[in-house]
């Protein structure tokens, strides 16, 4: 009888501490990020090679602090992919990073397919927003826009313990 009870403790642990990690994972640390009405949404300029503001709508963003690679938005700008591929820099490489499903605005899947299609086109928002990370922002021919964070060349690099070479910046 003893086995039972034991037997059954262990389940029950494991369970409690399976929905708490689940918990955490998909709710506890996303927060909301507030608009602040003007730089929200930046892309870089070809010319210039500095992030600036693009126009943009209905943002919605959230963000966490237990991950560099954490952050997803969503808006709707009027600016077209025409204008947008003549003045902003391209991002190659991009892949949007999944969501939490109850941010229902950010579908990494139909993203990445609207991407491939050829019907969304990926421009750098900031580069090394953080120590090899890179902010990515990637819009529609229908004006819909979705921001999400990659690890980039000299990230990949500082975190497999690779020599970082000339190219990357000095890390503070």
């Amino acid at each position: 009888m003893s086995g039972k009870v034991i037997g059954i403790g262990i389940v029950l642990v494991s369970l409690i501490f399976g929905a708490v990690v689940y918990y955490t994972q998909v709710y506890y640390y996303y927060e909301p990020v507030q608009a602040t009405g003007r730089d929200d949404v930046l892309l870089t300029n070809m010319v210039t090679d500095a992030p600036e503001a693009i126009l943009y709508d209905n943002f919605e963003a959230i963000d966490a602090d237990s991950s560099p690679i954490r952050y997803r938005a969503c808006f709707t700008t009027t600016l077209s992919l025409a204008m947008l591929t003549e003045t902003y820099e391209p991002y190659e490489g991009a892949v949007p990073r999944n969501a939490p499903a109850w941010f229902t605005c950010f579908d990494a899947e139909a993203i990445a397919e609207d991407i491939g299609a050829g019907r969304a086109m990926v421009f750098a928002g900031q580069r090394n927003i953080e120590y090899g990370i890179d902010r990515v922002v990637a819009i529609t021919e229908d004006g819909h826009g979705y921001v999400w964070e990659e690890v980039n060349e000299c990230g990949d690099k500082a975190y497999d313990g690779t020599p970082l070479g000339e190219d990357c910046p000095v890390r503070d």
